[in-house]
């Protein structure tokens, strides 16, 4: 009885423990790769257990460090996998950092350049962010002279990184 709600001998909560824990929760956060679903499949269960915990009346919020999608595009992949999810119960990296920026007062006036995917651009245009880089940087090269000076836009005032299939030596000047 570590946790404070006992155990059967099998090591895991009683039934009565666990709707005990259940019912002193408010809210519950998901994880999503490998806890809602893996890959393209939906992991066994997880329909009915999110039904039952929203009929109960808990605020369900599913979150993600994946920054290559942003909110909507979670939205429409849980869809496709027949959960009814709102983006507002979506938090993924890329919203933090466009959430960080926006509380934190950064002008609008500045540009943010990105390192990473679509799902960065897309939450930081949307949180009103002009925005340099993304994948579109990805076919860009740069050649690697001796003394070479790049010249770095002056409005760049952030940099977000986040994961990037397509990241080069253009990026990283």
């Amino acid at each position: 009885m570590a946790n404070g709600f006992p155990n059967h001998p099998s090591g895991f909560l009683t039934a009565e423990a666990a709707r005990s824990l259940v019912d002193s929760v408010d809210a519950f956060l998901f994880d999503c790769d490998g806890v809602i679903w893996k890959g393209d499949k939906l992991i066994e269960g997880v329909p009915e257990t999110l039904d039952l915990l929203r009929k109960m009346g808990k605020k369900l919020v599913f979150v993600t460090n994946n920054s290559r999608k942003s909110r909507r595009q979670y939205s429409k992949k849980f869809r496709a996998l027949g959960l009814e999810v709102m983006e507002e119960e979506i938090f993924t990296s890329s919203f933090a950092a466009a959430m960080f920026l926006k509380l934190n007062d950064f002008s609008p006036e500045n540009k943010v350049y990105v390192v990473g995917e679509d799902g960065i651009l897309e939450e930081l245009k949307l949180a009103g962010f002009k925005c340099l880089g993304g994948p579109e940087d990805g076919k860009k090269n740069i050649l690697l002279e001796a003394n070479f000076y790049f010249e770095h836009d002056k409005s760049v005032g952030a940099v977000i990184v986040g994961l990037d299939q397509y990241f080069n030596y253009y990026k990283m000047q």
